[in-house]
């Protein structure tokens, strides 16, 4: 008889298992069209609910953590990649879920992070600038040209630091190399890329240069979530 009954438990206790994964992957795909069209994307972004189990989570109406991988995001004729959102203390009532409604969907904090590819960053520099590769904190450029008829080539050691028009990049105290030191150079090697926001509607409060590009953050506390920007 106990045999009988832990056979019973097993099946009862895989049956709930089941039926909790099939809830999260229904959920997650449900969230991904609605997030689809909320900024009018041509692919539908990956989600995943945290947390186990799923089915006292969503009849709670609250979740630990939810991430959706957005891929590509434009803001201001800039496209950046890898673009991820990760909210945490996520407020969702299951009736207003199960209704389509989003007015009362929340999140105590979210967390956007994606990646400026070096190609972006250089179609907005001078065409003197050749090069870019991270150094550090700081970018390098790699300059070859012109600049009052005076021939340009060298290296440049610039910052990367957020601003509500975008990333400035400016040159650092004594990081020119192999170029004059004229006020002009400094100027050349000086501009900015129009990306001062995350798809969490905050502004970029962080950069760290990496092989690929410039990977941005932004928080913001208390979202709603149809406060958000579309694209």
């Amino acid at each position: 008889m106990r045999k009988v009954l832990l056979v019973l438990l097993i099946l009862l206790i895989g049956g709930v298992v089941a039926a909790d994964r099939i809830g999260v992957r229904v959920a997650q795909d449900e969230i991904g069209k609605q997030v689809a069209a909320q900024y009018n994307l041509q692919q539908q972004p990956e989600v995943t609910i945290h947390g186990f189990p799923f089915l006292t989570q969503a009849i709670g109406g609250e979740y630990d953590q939810i991430d959706v991988k957005l891929g590509q995001w434009t803001e201001r004729g800039v496209t950046v990649g890898d673009v991820t959102i990760e909210m945490r203390g996520v407020s969702a009532p299951l009736a207003d879920v199960a209704g389509g409604n989003a007015d009362n969907v929340t999140a105590q904090e979210a967390r956007a992070s994606a990646v400026i590819p070096y190609s972006v960053i250089k179609a907005r520099a001078p065409r003197e600038v050749k090069g870019i590769a991270a150094r550090g904190d700081n970018l390098q450029l790699d300059l070859d040209g012109t600049i009052a008829g005076i021939p340009l080539s060298g290296s440049a050691v610039v910052s990367v630091k957020p601003s509500d028009k975008g990333i400035v990049i400016t040159p650092v105290s004594g990081g020119l190399t192999g170029l004059p030191q004229l006020p002009a150079v400094g100027q050349l090697v000086s501009w900015t890329v129009p990306v001062a926001n995350l798809p969490v509607g905050s502004k970029i409060s962080e950069i760290q240069p990496t092989p690929d590009g410039l990977r941005v953050g932004a928080t913001a506390k208390n979202l709603r979530l149809n406060d958000l920007p579309n694209a």
